[in-house]
Formats: structure tokens, C-alpha cells, sequence
């Protein structure tokens, strides 16, 4: 039993098995390019509401491919985590150390990026409301969000030209100031508010997404993690290949 156990730690921690594993989280994806499309209600609500409190209210049967996919990158990470550790130790004494971490860097973006899905399926959140001037809203928090102002400026062909949005939050007798604009949506307790749409007649009002993404900072990191190992690895690879026999 001890060897049994001792011989599938092995392979869970090889090459082979990330590669496996990456194989059947193919297919698994490949399988739910089929299911969604024949299940189009169920899935409309997937992008609303956290991903785990989403699969938790629907049937095994069309989200099988889901808490499949969710099972092999627990696997994954676990494979990254360990293969990288043993790649540290084995080559520690290796002159070329940038060489060498270039690809655990690369690992760590990876992680990151794994890490910011993880948490915007936990605790992200979006929602829309149509909102006119005066308008407001509670947020979580116990915040309310007023709309003070909707400017439209538009050109001499009645189109618009520019737009801003000037909002105020009010929380335990706190009056903060803000102001939305093209690329430049609010800010405010974890949460993003932007402008998706607006109307300037009969009346001016708009379509405002208030999202939280606790990931968005992670998937940042992981990004940026990602290329600089990319980028440091081709530059060594380069150099190394150019150096003399």
C-alpha cells in the first residue's frame, strides 16, 4: 500500500501528469462547448453571480464538465507547486540563476492567474440598473449611490461628443464625491461602477454595471508575473545560443 501510494505521489507530481491533466481539462472544455448551447437559460445567469454559488443552483447534469474542469486545476496547481519546488532543489547550484527561475516565475504568473479566478468565483459579483438624474441606490456596504448630474455634451449632428456622470456616495453621514467618464468608471468599496450606456432624450438617463472582481488585482500580478518570466527566458535563451563553442 505504502509503494501504491508512494508510486501515484510520483506521477502526480511528473510531467506526465500535468500533461494528463491538461489533456482531460481539453476535453472537458470541448464538452462544454456542446452543452451550453443546448442549455442557453441556464447559462445566461453564469456571468451575474459568483461561479460556485451559480453551480450550486444548477443541475449536475449540465455542469459536470464544470466541477470536472475546477477538480483538475486543484490538481494542476498542486503539480506546479510541487514540480517547481523539485526544479529549485535539483538545480540550486546552478551558475545561470536567472535561467533557472525564469520558468518558476512563468509558474507563478500562472498561480496567480488561477488564484484570481478562484476568488472572483467566490466573491465576484455584477448587476445593472438604468438610472436617471436625482436617482439612488443602496450598495453593500450600507453606502447609497446617488446620481447627481448627467452632462451629455453632443455635436452639431445631435450625436454625442463627450459624456461624464457626477455621482456622490453617502455612508455613516459621509458625503464623497465622484465623477464617471469615458475609460474612467468609479471606484468605491471594492466595487467598479461604469457607464455601459446612456440616453440623452427624451430624458437623460444610464445604464450603469456595478461589478466586484476581488480577483482583478491578482489577475494583474499573474499577468505581469507571466511575461516577465517569458521575457527573461527568450533573452537568456538568445544569449546563451549566441555564446561561443
Amino acid at each position: 500500500m505504502k509503494a501504491l501510494l508512494k508510486h501515484l505521489m510520483g506521477f502526480l507530481l511528473s510531467l506526465r501528469a500535468a500533461l494528463w491533466t491538461l489533456g482531460l481539462l481539453a476535453l472537458a472544455l470541448l464538452a462544454g462547448a456542446f452543452i451550453m448551447p443546448l442549455r442557453q437559460e441556464e447559462f445566461q445567469a453564469i456571468h451575474s453571480i459568483p461561479l460556485f454559488l451559480w453551480l450550486q443552483e444548477q443541475p449536475l447534469s449540465i455542469t459536470w464538465w464544470l466541477w470536472l474542469s475546477v477538480g483538475l486545476l486543484a490538481v494542476l496547481t498542486v503539480n506546479t507547486i510541487a514540480c517547481s519546488i523539485e526544479s529549485i532543489i535539483k538545480k540550486r547550484r546552478a551558475t545561470q540563476w536567472l535561467l533557472l527561475i525564469s520558468p518558476q516565475i512563468i509558474h507563478i504568473g500562472f498561480l496567480f492567474i488561477l488564484l484570481a479566478h478562484l476568488l472572483s468565483a467566490t466573491g465576484g459579483a455584477k448587476g445593472m440598473a438604468v438610472a436617471g438624474e436625482g436617482s439612488s441606490f443602496m450598495l453593500p456596504g450600507n453606502a447609497v449611490l446617488l446620481i447627481k448630474n448627467i452632462n451629455i455634451q453632443t455635436d452639431p449632428a445631435g450625436y454625442i461628443a463627450d459624456w461624464a456622470v457626477d455621482v456622490e456616495y453617502r455612508t455613516n453621514g459621509k458625503t464623497l464625491k465622484d465623477v464617471i467618464s469615458p475609460n474612467s468608471p468609479s471606484l468605491q468599496g471594492g466595487l467598479n461602477i461604469n457607464v455601459k450606456d446612456l440616453r440623452a432624450f427624451p430624458e437623460k438617463a444610464v445604464l450603469l454595471q456595478i461589478s466586484r472582481d476581488p480577483g482583478a488585482f491578482w489577475a494583474l500580478m499573474g499577468g505581469i508575473f507571466f511575461m516577465l518570466g517569458i521575457v527573461t527566458l527568450a533573452i537568456l535563451r538568445i544569449k546563451t545560443e549566441k555564446q561561443p563553442l
